[in-house]
C-alpha cells in the first residue's frame, strides 16, 4: 500500500481488533493494524489524514538508524560497567530525593531492561535501568523522582504529577530527552547482546 506523503512501504495487517493503528518499525517501514471488516478506503483516508505525522516518525526512525550505525553497540563489559556505576550512584541519588519527597523505600535493583527506565513495587522496592548511566545526570534524577513519587501515589494522576513537579520542576524536559534518545540507548544495548 502506498500513500501520498509517506515515503516508505506500508503493510496492512487485519485482525479482530477494534481500532486502527500505525506502527513505525525499526527499519522505518510502517505496519498498519486494522479491524478485519474495515473498508480499505477508510484505512487509506486515515493514513492520508495522518501522513505528515507518520512521515515525521518515519524520518525520525531513519535518522536514529543512521545515528545507531555511527555508534558502536554496548559490549557486555560496557553494560557491566554501567551496572557497577549505577549501583554506586543511584542509591545516593535515591536517598537524597527520598528525603526531599518525604518517603521511604525498600531494596534498589539495577537491571539492563529493554522497556523500562525504572519501576516501583507495592512494597517500595525500586528498579532502575543501568542505561541511565549514559543519560545526563538530571535525566537520571527525573526517573528517580518519578519512581519515588509512586511511594505517594500508585498511579499517574494529577496528584502524582504535582508531587513530581514540586520535587523536580524540570521533569518535562528530562522526560522529553528520554523519549528522544532512550530508544537509541536501548537499541545499542540490544545490538551488543545479539
Amino acid at each position: 500500500m502506498q500513500i501520498k506523503g509517506i515515503s516508505t512501504a506500508i503493510t496492512l495487517i487485519r485482525s479482530n481488533r477494534r481500532s486502527l493503528a500505525a506502527e513505525i518499525m525499526p527499519d522505518g517501514s510502517v505496519i498498519v493494524r486494522a479491524p478485519q471488516k474495515m473498508q480499505t478506503h477508510d484505512i487509506q483516508r486515515f493514513l492520508s489524514e495522518k501522513a505528515s505525522i507518520i512521515e515525521f516518525h518515519v524520518q525520525k526512525r531513519l535518522a536514529q538508524n543512521q545515528q545507531l550505525a555511527a555508534l558502536p553497540p554496548f559490549s557486555q563489559a560496557d553494560i557491566r560497567n554501567m551496572a557497577h556505576r549505577a549501583a554506586e550512584i543511584i542509591p545516593q541519588r535515591v536517598a537524597y530525593y527520598a528525603n526531599i519527597i518525604g518517603v521511604t523505600y525498600g531494596r534498589i535493583t539495577i537491571r539492563n531492561q529493554k522497556t523500562r527506565w525504572g519501576s516501583c513495587t507495592a512494597e517500595g522496592n525500586l528498579n532502575f535501568n543501568c542505561l541511565l548511566m549514559e543519560a545526563p545526570p538530571e535525566v537520571l534524577d527525573s526517573v528517580i523522582v518519578h519512581e519515588l513519587c509512586h511511594r505517594l501515589y500508585a498511579n499517574h494522576g494529577k496528584q502524582f504529577y504535582e508531587a513530581v513537579y514540586k520535587s523536580f520542576p524540570d521533569y518535562d524536559r528530562c522526560n522529553q530527552w528520554l523519549k528522544q534518545n532512550g530508544n537509541l540507548l536501548i537499541r545499542r544495548m540490544e545490538s551488543g547482546l545479539s
